[in-house]
């Protein structure tokens, strides 16, 4: 878990960019033969079958787009951001490609000398790995705005997978000292190695390890998260899952499951936006960001700060 410092901290001006082309999930290449193979019930409306976005852009384009839209939103100079951390499960496999790779971004977003990383490993975690990461750096004075993004677009024979249909997309915002949007309270992760695997199940366990960690030190207790923005899996998983975890229906979201399907990493700001769009989340209440895959979990809390 992070350790809060005297500075606050802040997450402003969430954003997403999903891809142009808007199909129903029957457009997917080979659907039958998944459904066959994973032994799912051919029943749209149980699992959140609904609309799929798929791109024909490069991920750093959707990076670029994103990015700059949160920088504009933040009404912020681009030059003033010294930290960015990118997340995808797709950066370029040849070494030699990464310096072209970030620098197509960070020219394309208007970032010249900032600071800059990258996050893969965590798969549909990435993003919210990477906002412990600017968080830890902003909280500790080493850095002042650090601009996360994640950037994803799925190969057209995995489009579908047991436990989602997978659309392209990019999302970002930016963790600052700077006042507004959402106070970041605290983050939280817990792992279990022996679990990593992708074809082990996402754990209960884990998230109710996260939730302690996020809560407690704070006195608070899971009643007092209005809502909580998790990843766009099948809907049996997500209300499964979650409601062990402890959460209640009245705190989950199911509507963009069908909408727009699991975006990677993306998932947790994707939802964050839409809620706070439609009202779910009002100035001083708490949310929480989550995301799990087999073995991980992690957890971001938020306050949100009147304008």
């Amino acid at each position: 878990m992070t350790t809060r410092s005297s500075i606050p901290v802040f997450l402003t001006a969430p954003h997403y960019v999903l891809g142009e082309i808007d199909e129903d999930h029957t457009a997917i290449a080979g659907l039958q033969a998944r459904i066959e193979e994973f032994r799912l019930l051919p029943k749209p409306g149980l699992w959140g079958w609904g609309r799929v976005r798929r791109t024909e852009r490069t991920i750093e384009s959707m990076a670029v787009e994103s990015g700059a839209a949160t920088v504009r939103a933040a009404a912020i100079d681009p030059s003033s951001i010294d930290g960015l951390v990118l997340c995808s499960t797709g950066f370029p496999a040849d070494t030699r490609a990464h310096g072209r790779f970030v620098e197509t971004i960070m020219r394309g977003i208007g970032l010249e000398g900032a600071d800059f990383t990258g996050l893969t490993l965590n798969r549909c975690t990435n993003l919210l790995a990477a906002i412990q990461v600017a968080d830890a750096l902003v909280a500790s004075g080493r850095r002042r705005h650090v601009l996360v993004v994640t950037t994803d677009r799925a190969d057209e024979d995995t489009r579908m997978e047991k436990f989602a249909i997978f659309s392209d997309g990019a999302a970002s915002c930016l963790v600052t000292r700077e006042p507004g949007g959402h106070e970041l309270m605290s983050c939280a992760a817990a792992h279990e190695a022996g679990e990593l695997d992708w074809s082990n199940e996402i754990s209960s366990d884990l998230a109710r390890q996260v939730n302690e960690r996020l809560l407690e030190p704070l006195g608070m207790k899971l009643q007092d998260v209005s809502a909580l923005m998790h990843g766009n899996v099948f809907k049996p998983i997500v209300m499964m899952k979650e409601m062990q975890a402890g959460f209640t229906p009245e705190q989950l979201y199911t509507g963009n499951i069908p909408r727009v399907g699991h975006c990677f990493a993306a998932d947790p700001i994707i939802n964050l936006v839409d809620r706070t769009a439609a009202g779910h989340v009002r100035d001083g209440c708490f949310s929480m960001l989550a995301s799990s895959v087999p073995g991980s979990r992690i957890g971001v809390l938020l306050r949100k700060v009147a304008p």
